[in-house]
This record gives structure tokens, sequence and C-alpha cells, in this order.
């Protein structure tokens, strides 16, 4: 049985005693950034917050008025230190942490953590992974984004090795790797990964819910209670493989003419595509409840990218009562049953996929029915659960002692 980490001091009479855990979770990405990975690690770092643990969250800042979060809601348990950081080329709005392994060894040598949580593995990862290593502190990392599978979308196809390589090379000085799904846990053991652990993802569904359906916002889109709306949210971009999502929907016109497509995101696609796709709505960027609402409005949700580790959305569409076509892989393929809450395309099948959304289109009623299954599953991908998941995974990681002692986080924080 593995141990909880509340197992792992012990006392002479070999009773377990609670403590909580000092963590140290580096990331690339956290809110107000909107993507998966900003909200995947906002909701663990909140979930541990609220089982007493405390947290450190290292990223770099993210524009000239960002500061660090000074709240004293969590009894002062929550405390980020911001590094130096660069535009992500082709995602301005993103930053890419800069070397900083001297920064973190000073910062962790007063301040030491139980464990160090590696979110992304770009070069503020990387620096952490060698001061833990220096300092002798347990890793643990997550692999969130295919950045090996992004290569082929903008023109560097020949980098999947060298990309491939690095990111083995990262992940395999960790403790373990934590992925979302079965299936890319396999994938990358067959890459030769080692340590490789499933931990899921989950959803708020009091946010994501039906009830948030907007006959407003539908007739801002052109759509009357009884017209059908399909909906696709994330970056409007190359990898998101929104050609599929655009024919899907031309497809359904030929079943249900006054069908309407909304696009909700933003990107570097976004402006050529308003231009030579006029019926089709483009929301823009969308937040928090403004978000679910949007969600809600819809009737269908059309996911057609190939390159995600999980995809968060199409939990959040599934959570909102959505009927979701998507190819059969990453959270799809792990949480619909087709012909039952969804429907599903084999990888790559552009064909049939269309087909697929074609079916729904011309019918209203089992769009709605199959959206009831994927509220139930949904309702059933609690946080708390995975929560517990990423506790059993720092407890793997710490089941072996480390020399240097536990000391205060009080003190002066390094210069970002």
């Amino acid at each position: 049985m593995t141990p909880t980490p509340r197992d792992l001091l012990m006392v002479d009479n070999l009773l377990p005693v609670q403590r909580s855990l000092r963590v140290a979770v580096v990331t690339e990405t956290y809110p107000p950034e909107v993507n998966g990975v900003a909200a995947t690690v906002s909701r663990v770092v909140d979930g541990l917050l609220q089982r007493g643990h405390e947290l450190q969250l290292v990223r770099p800042r993210q524009d000239r008025t960002d500061s660090p979060n000074d709240s004293d809601t969590d009894g002062g348990r929550f405390a980020e230190v911001l590094m130096r950081g660069l535009p992500i080329p082709r995602y301005p709005q993103l930053k890419m942490g800069l070397p900083s392994r001297r920064a973190l060894v000073r910062l962790w040598t007063a301040r030491r953590p139980d464990l160090v949580h590696l979110v992304t593995e770009g070069p503020l990862g990387w620096s952490a992974l060698q001061a833990a290593a220096q300092l002798k502190l347990p890793v643990v990392s997550d692999f969130r984004t295919n950045f090996h599978a992004y290569s082929k979308h903008y023109g560097v196809g020949w980098m999947r090795a060298p990309i491939m390589a690095y990111l083995r090379k990262f992940h395999n000085r960790c403790a373990c790797t934590m992925v979302p799904t079965d299936a890319l846990r396999r994938e990358l053991e067959a890459s030769r990964f080692q340590r490789v652990q499933v931990v899921s993802r989950g959803v708020d569904t009091q946010r994501f819910d039906p009830a948030r359906r907007s006959d407003a916002l539908r007739a801002a889109w052109g759509a009357r209670p009884d017209t059908l709306v399909a909906m696709c949210v994330g970056r409007i971009a190359p990898e998101k493989n929104l050609q599929a999502v655009l024919d899907a929907a031309a497809a359904m016109r030929e079943a249900e003419p006054a069908m309407r497509l909304v696009l909700v995101g933003d990107g570097p696609d976004k402006a050529r595509l308003e231009q030579t796709h006029p019926e089709v709505v483009f929301a823009g960027l969308r937040r928090g409840d403004d978000l679910a609402a949007h969600y809600a409005s819809a009737d269908v949700f059309l996911f057609a990218s190939q390159t995600e580790t999980f995809g968060n959305v199409v939990m959040e569409a599934m959570a909102s009562g959505l009927a979701v076509v998507a190819y059969d892989q990453a959270a799809a393929g792990e949480l619909i049953r087709h012909g039952h809450n969804g429907l599903l395309a084999p990888s790559g099948d552009g064909a049939l996929f269309s087909h697929l959304a074609r079916q729904l289109g011309g019918d209203l009623p089992r769009a709605r029915a199959l959206g009831l299954e994927a509220r139930t599953t949904a309702r059933r991908m609690d946080w708390g659960r995975i929560v517990d998941a990423v506790e059993a995974a720092y407890a793997q990681a710490m089941a072996q002692p480390w020399p240097q002692p536990r000391v205060a986080w009080a003190g002066v924080m390094p210069a970002a």
C-alpha cells in the first residue's frame, strides 16, 4: 500500500504523525494566463493548500505590473517567487522563464522545501531540476504539453527527435513523471521514459453547469432556442487542427442550414479565419463564469486537436452538458463511450469526424441526450480525488530520507 504524505514522519511507537508538506511548485504558466496547464496547476495548488500544505510557487513575471501574491487568506502558507522571463514566440501572452539555477539554490538553501514539483520543462524548469539535484531535494514532474508534436505545425518537424530527447532526459531525472492518461503513459514508456505515473484531471462541475445556458447569448450568435449551436474552445492556432472543425461544421450545415459555429479563444490564426469564414462567430477569449456560460449555451462540442496531453476543454464541455465529437485520444478517449456520452472518430480520420458531426447536425434531440450523459460522466471527475493522487506521488518521491534539515520559510526572497 502506497503511504500518504501524512504517513511519512514516524515516531518511536511507529504511529503516523500528521503534518503538512512544504512544496515548491515551479511553473512557467499560471492564472490569469488562460490555458489548460495554468488552470490545472492552479486547482492542484488550491487543493494542496486546503489540505494544510505550504506552497511556494516559482514562476516568471507575467508583465511589468505583476507582483507576488501577498494575500493572507491562506494563513501565510502560500508564497510566490517571480523570476525573469521572455515571451514565447507566437505565444506573446505566455512567458518562458530564464535560467535561474543560482537564484533557486539560494532560495531553497534558505527555505528548504520537502519536495520540488516541476510543472513545465522550459529553462526555468531545467534550472529548478539542477538546483534540486545540487541540494538533494526529491523532484516530481508533470508531462503536460506535447511540444514534440507541436513542431510539425510550425514548420520545424525535424526538431521532434531532439525535443523528445530533451524531454526524456528532463523527466528521467525525476522521481516520477505524472501524466493524465494511460495512453500517454504507454506512449512515453515506449520512448524510454521511466517512472511514469497516471494522475488524471478534474473539472469544476459547479462552474461548468448546463444551468448557465443563456438565451440572450445565443440570440447574440444569431441562434433561436431550437437552433443547433456547435462550439470549439481553445487557442486559434495551427496545432489545434481547426480546419477539421470547420469542415465538420460545413457538414452539419448540410443537415441543418441554420446551425451556428462559435469559436472561443484567441491565437495567431484568428485574424485570417475571421476573413475567410464570415459565417463563424468568433467570441474571443473568455474566462470564468463568462466562459462557462458560453459552453452551456451551445449544444455540440467539436474538438479535433491531436496534440493534447489531455484536453481540459473536453471535460469542461462534458460538464456543461454538451455532446462532444472528438478523436479517440487524450481526455476524449479516456472519458467518452462512443454513442453513449459522445461520439469518437479514430485519430486523424477527418472524414468520419465530419460524418459524426453531420449526424448530430440533423438530430438535436440526440445531441442533447448525449450531453446529459456527458454531464453525468463529468460529475465523477472530482478534484479531491486528483489531489489524493498528487499527494501519493509526493509520498513515493519522499520515501528515502534527505540529509539536510528543514528550516523556516521566513526570510527575504531573492530578487526576481
